[in-house]
């Protein structure tokens, strides 16, 4: 199964990759710069054929890619000839003007945030159906007695979040899309407590602490989900109690049981899980008891017992082509100016070793996003897959727009330097700014490395 996730989630990062190298490949030749190779993946070609001029490549390593461009190595070799500029002949990388050099060396990150844009509006044009859990929410506090922003503002187990910052929030997935992108932010929490009838409607400001593992924003709730059975495994310890849908378990293990969090509460981690679990459940306003038999084969790292809990169906009309366009778009924009935030926060004390991710942990996390919507229906692995491409997309384009030497970003700053002083750079200027971006990326890459081995040895 791991091989599968990490193959599918090499396709995905391949689109990626060759959206933003397709973005470097067309503006170039639009400019006038000739292009020699488009490669998919690293390292010498396992496949390449060369059409008109330009050798397309299939690289041996599956990470990566890149379009080379004629004469970009020319301040290297006039560094290493000695000579005080380099040669700048006509359609070469060097020889066209900085304007048009900015152009296609941007052009990578914008393909990738467009590509993320049509992805979001092909989304919302369609509409969605999934399945959720409504914004009531638990306590941190009362599952394992930690002590989280939540808890210290006022918030109390059963509460439902109805908004923050004015936003709404319909469902738990809406509140920690946005706590998760507001660390260390203070925020204003509207809550619904006592029920929709005889309840109030409560304020409370809350600043999520920051979440050093993940460097995602945390307040301390987990979702409140009714212990209701929506439906049994056959074969599987439920159906051999003799529990049936619509059946609400009260009682596991002599404990109350009045949502599903309260799992980790009376097994929390490190706790043996027994063989035998005795409850108690309603069944048209009975209450019955039954005893859940784990065989070992079933309770290999958890208590799974062949249940699954009912969830609630969120909707999305589809929009027709200018809403989608607009909705897309926005959503877009919104996530590239949320991830810019996120990487502020690898300067506020986040745990790197945990929080970056390098290509192959990247590839699971898609392949894993995308089998678990297997398991549900084709539909819904379709859309998380590219949903989540579209993320690592925006991801992309934020760190080749950093202005670090090699990026996208750093070469930019370097043509624009250039179009002011109306010169080229010294190549002995150019060539330790281009060192500089090496040893740079080389340490990130050494680190992310380090952080995917230690994430599936964790694993």
């Amino acid at each position: 199964m791991l091989i599968i996730k990490l193959l599918l989630g090499l396709v995905g990062l391949g689109i990626v990759v060759f959206v933003h190298e397709l973005g470097h490949f067309l503006i170039a030749r639009i400019v006038g710069i000739k292009v020699t190779a488009f490669s998919l993946g690293w390292g010498p070609p396992a496949l390449h054929k060369t059409i008109k001029g330009v050798d397309y490549r299939l690289g041996f390593f599956p990470v990566g890619g890149y379009c080379k461009m004629a004469g970009e190595g020319e301040f290297q070799k006039a560094w290493e000839d000695g000579k005080q500029g380099i040669r700048q002949e006509r359609g070469t990388f060097y020889g066209e003007s900085p304007p048009r050099r900015m152009a296609a060396v941007a052009a990578g990150p914008i393909f990738n945030i467009l590509f993320a844009a049509l992805v979001f509006s092909v989304m919302v044009s369609a509409g969605s159906e999934y399945r959720t859990l409504p914004s009531r929410i638990v306590l941190e506090r009362d599952i394992n007695g930690k002590s989280r922003p939540a808890d210290r503002a006022g918030l109390q187990s059963g509460d439902v979040i109805t908004s923050i910052n004015g936003k709404k929030t319909e469902t738990y997935h809406d509140i920690q899309e946005i706590v998760a992108l507001s660390a260390k932010k203070p925020m204003r929490f509207t809550v619904l407590r006592g029920g929709e009838t005889a309840g109030e409607t409560l304020d409370f400001v809350i600043e999520p602490e920051l979440e050093k593992d993940t460097g995602a924003g945390r307040i301390g709730v987990y979702f409140w989900n009714d212990p209701v059975i929506e439906s049994v495994e056959e074969g599987g310890a439920a159906e051999r109690a003799g529990l049936l849908p619509g059946d609400r378990i009260v009682e596991l293990d002599g404990q109350p049981f009045p949502y599903t969090a309260a799992l980790s509460k009376i097994y929390p981690e490190g706790v043996d899980i027994p063989d035998t679990i005795p409850i108690v459940y309603e069944r048209g306003g009975e209450r019955r008891e039954a005893v859940l038999s784990i065989l070992p084969s079933e309770n290999p790292d958890g208590v799974k017992v062949g249940i699954t809990w009912a969830s609630i169906t969120h909707k999305t009309p589809p929009a027709g082509f200018f809403a989608a366009i607009a909705g897309g778009s926005g959503r877009a924009v919104s996530m590239f100016a949320a991830s810019a935030r996120g990487l502020t926060m690898l300067f506020r004390g986040v745990n790197v070793t945990k929080a970056v991710s390098g290509p192959v942990r990247i590839s699971y996390m898609v392949g894993d996003i995308a089998a678990a919507g297997f398991a549900r229906s084709p539909s819904i692995a379709v859309r998380s897959f590219f949903e989540f491409i579209a993320f690592i997309s925006i991801a992309l384009a934020l760190m080749n727009l950093l202005p670090l030497p090699i990026l996208d970003g750093g070469m930019f700053v370097l043509f624009l330097i250039e179009a002011f002083m109306h010169r080229p750079l010294h190549p002995r200027v150019f060539v330790a700014f281009q060192t500089a971006g090496i040893i740079i990326i080389g340490g990130l890459m050494i680190l992310s490395v380090y952080s995917d081995i230690m994430f599936f040895i964790r694993k």
